[in-house]
């Protein structure tokens, strides 16, 4: 590129002011220097007229570096200034002010322009960065304030960070003197490779940009980005990080983080304490350890993805706008389809509601997310939400509730709105879901495929499918207990007939209170309910095909869950028959009874969906007992699609991370195929509470034969669905046994 401000000199010095201090980093420093005033942040000082200063750094006082600039007017008085010092990151260092005089040229970043010329022209020019100017529609090398780094930033999915603001920044002439350092306009320019072809004219082919560019300690170019995490609050941050980051498999050293760290600094003066490093996988977090002496020595400010996730104050899980009435969940009180609920605790169920606020992290595949995703109802992890006055002055009342990838809004709205809302949400018409009543015995697994949903339930064809694909023992064996047996069970005791006279119930349709306690004498009723002689026999015969010491899960498999449109997760129950309980029928009805929870009754009434079509199966097998570990997965990247990988939510032993303890937090990963030097790349989200820090839930071994199996999943059951959307992915539950082996117990589509 050809620079039409050039000229040939070596640059002269006529120093105005020179003061030398060793100052210790991050300390305050008093000093009785005239005209100078030193602090953590920033240097005060006087200026002259026709004058310009930089601020030099030195670790020896043997070579001084600039690490600011900054031209001062034209007047005739002196003038206080201040430096802002973007690094202060070495243990000690030493600070001088050199001052030059507009009229003699200088060129403290050897580029061949002049340093007053490069302040006079921001906008393009930089006198400590020696890049040639290029349009701003490309990018910048400068960012001023935080309306500049908006201009350049684009939003982008991150594991744990959905939609935050990104700029990506690329490092030329890095195995030189003189790195130069480009932020790029990430609305425009999307790849580091289209930069350099284009931007910077490399004409390199894709093989030989990333051959200098990743995985190479002696790199010619450093790509990265630069995220914003403007709801990062901790004890000494409370307006939001920026942190930087590499491709999680660029085998990235500390030389190479700490020359990208040191440029970044300069060149965004304004964020010089919110600035850290962030090791985002387990490659660049093995370096990390490796060189940890290195980034100690140094300084150079860090954060590991337990703190970043553990300290965000905000988080939407699921982005929308809702109308209804603002509730404090307390108790055991009854929510309705109109309620905008704030829950201090995640709830292990949920009916239908209009809006969900809660004071403690969800993950993505909690049964509180999954319902919102289902239903399209906004969702939001707000820290403090329950006691912020403003909230606290609404409850009680009709609200609009708005969630958005940056914030929420809270604001007043009529009864005539919520009605509106709701009507809007509800299918105009009734909905009946396919029972197939021609499948009169139980079903052995082996015998059981993939179209027999609509007489089995979706769980159990779909387990019933896994085991034709994945290694043998890996999917659990057992029985499918047909719609029909619970269709003969509820028309020999008559229970149909109670089914359509529970709206007679005096205030059934209008008080939710009233309707639970319909629904529970109802449950008990079912529980107590016969079975006809032939049913009890045909029960018997296949719990006798279990060893007798066995005990068995039951399993409740709907028509009215795990369909590509319903996911109907937490709505039915399961219960788990044991040895000493007698004939299995009691908890087979047990989970027919669970067909008329209060929450799922909500639900269906909310979507139409008729109740006397909706069936229930039983899906039998051995119970799991002591396991190490359970798990939910997604078989497909949920941050970027254009990556093939996996996204995981694992616990210790039983504690279900669909539905976690209040003190519990899960262990959350993505799992991908990144161009490493391993088949797949692990990046941590958030790690378990309830083991020891430095320790993790699955083995590396582990985490790679559970992504294998995934693959095979979402390959086998996409054109089972006759599914052409490129975002279609299977939701699978998996276990690691007590004997340190992989099951895998149900797959579902994905709803998102």
């Amino acid at each position: 590129m050809l620079n039409p401000f050039s000229f040939s000199t070596n640059p002269l010095f006529q120093t105005f002011a020179a003061i030398v201090l060793a100052i210790p980093a991050f300390s305050s420093v008093k000093t009785s220097v005239p005209r100078l005033d030193l602090n953590s942040s920033a240097i005060t000082y006087q200026s002259q007229p026709d004058t310009y200063y930089a601020l030099m750094e030195s670790v020896d006082l043997h070579a001084f570096n600039p690490i600011a600039a900054e031209a001062h007017g034209t007047t005739s008085t002196l003038l206080q200034k201040q430096f802002e010092v973007p690094s202060l990151k070495t243990t000690s260092a030493f600070y001088q002010i050199r001052a030059f005089s507009n009229t003699i040229i200088h060129d403290l970043d050897s580029d061949g322009i002049s340093d007053f010329f490069e302040l006079e022209n921001p906008d393009i020019l930089n006198p400590l960065n020696p890049n040639d100017p290029y349009r701003s529609s490309e990018g910048s090398y400068f960012l001023y304030d935080r309306e500049a780094f908006n201009t350049m930033a684009h939003r982008d999915n991150f594991p744990g960070a959905v939609q935050v603001p990104e700029i990506k920044f690329l490092i030329e002439k890095v195995d030189t003197e003189h790195p130069r350092l480009y932020f790029i306009n990430t609305n425009n320019i999307i790849y580091h490779y289209d930069f350099a072809f284009y931007s910077l004219g490399y004409f390199l082919s894709v093989y030989q940009f990333s051959n200098r560019t990743y995985f190479n300690d002696n790199r010619s170019f450093i790509s990265g980005s630069l995220i914003a995490h403007d709801h990062f609050q901790s004890d000494t941050t409370s307006n939001g990080i920026y942190t930087i980051e590499f491709w999680p498999t660029d085998t990235i050293r500390f030389k190479h983080v700490s020359l990208a760290y040191d440029l970044l600094a300069k060149a965004m003066p304004f964020a010089k304490e919110q600035l850290f490093y962030h090791p985002s996988s387990e490659t660049q977090r093995t370096l990390f350890e490796a060189e940890k002496a290195l980034y100690q020595t140094a300084q150079l400010p860090l954060i590991h993805t337990e703190a970043l996730f553990q300290n965000i104050t905000y988080e939407a899980l699921n982005p929308g706008i809702a109308y209804g009435k603002l509730i404090l969940a307390e108790g055991a009180q009854q929510l309705s389809a109109q309620d905008i609920v704030i829950f201090e605790t995640i709830p292990n169920n949920l009916s239908h509601i209009s809006g969900i606020l809660t004071t403690l992290p969800q993950t993505p595949l909690s049964h509180v997310n999954l319902k919102a995703k289902q239903n399209k109802t906004p969702n939001a992890y707000i820290k403090n939400g329950a006691s912020d006055p403003e909230i606290q002055a609404l409850i009680g009342q009709y609200v609009r509730y708005e969630v958005s990838a940056d914030t929420f809004s809270i604001e007043l709205a009529t009864a005539e709105e919520v009605e509106t809302y709701i009507l809007s949400k509800r299918p105009e018409f009734p909905q009946y879901p396919l029972r197939d009543l021609s499948v009169t015995t139980i079903q052995p697994l082996a015998q059981v495929r993939f179209d027999h949903s609509t007489s089995l339930g979706a769980k159990a064809a779909n387990l019933a499918e896994l085991a034709t694909i994945l290694p043998n023992g890996m999917v659990p064996d057992g029985y499918a207990i047909p719609f029909y047996f619970y269709d003969e069970f509820m028309k020999f005791n008559n229970f149909y007939a109670e089914v359509e006279a529970l709206p007679d119930t005096p205030n059934f349709t209008t008080d939710p209170n009233v309707r639970d306690e319909a629904l529970d004498e109802f449950r008990k009723r079912i529980k107590k309910g016969e079975l006809p002689p032939w049913m009890l026999n045909a029960l018997q015969s296949m719990h006798d095909a279990f060893p007798s010491e066995q005990s068995i899960r039951c399993r409740s498999s709907t028509n009215n869950e795990d369909l590509p449109d319903f996911n109907g997760a937490g709505l039915y129950d399961s219960y788990t028959h044991h040895p000493d309980e007698g004939h299995i029928s009691k908890s087979i009805k047990q989970v027919w009874a669970s067909l008329w929870t209060y929450r799922a009754f909500e639900e269906r009434d909310f979507h139409r969906i008729d109740h006397l079509t909706t069936a229930m199966g039983v899906l039998v097998h051995p119970n799991f007992s002591d396991e190490q570990v359970n798990g939910v997965a997604v078989t497909k990247n949920i941050y970027d699609i254009n990556w093939a990988g996996y996204y995981v939510n694992t616990q210790v032993g039983e504690d279900l991370v669909t539905n976690p303890d209040a003190a519990s937090t899960p262990e959350e990963f993505l799992v991908a195929q990144l161009a490493g030097s391993e088949p797949y790349e692990i990046q941590y989200i958030r790690y378990s509470n309830q083991i020891e820090p430095n320790e993790r839930l699955l083995t590396k071994t582990q985490i790679f034969q559970l992504a294998d199996q995934m693959e095979k999943i979402q390959e086998h059951f996409k054109p089972l669905y006759q599914s052409s959307d490129p975002n279609f992915a299977m939701e699978i539950e998996f276990k690691i046994t007590e004997a340190g082996t992989l099951s895998i117990k149900q797959a579902r589509p994905w709803i998102d």
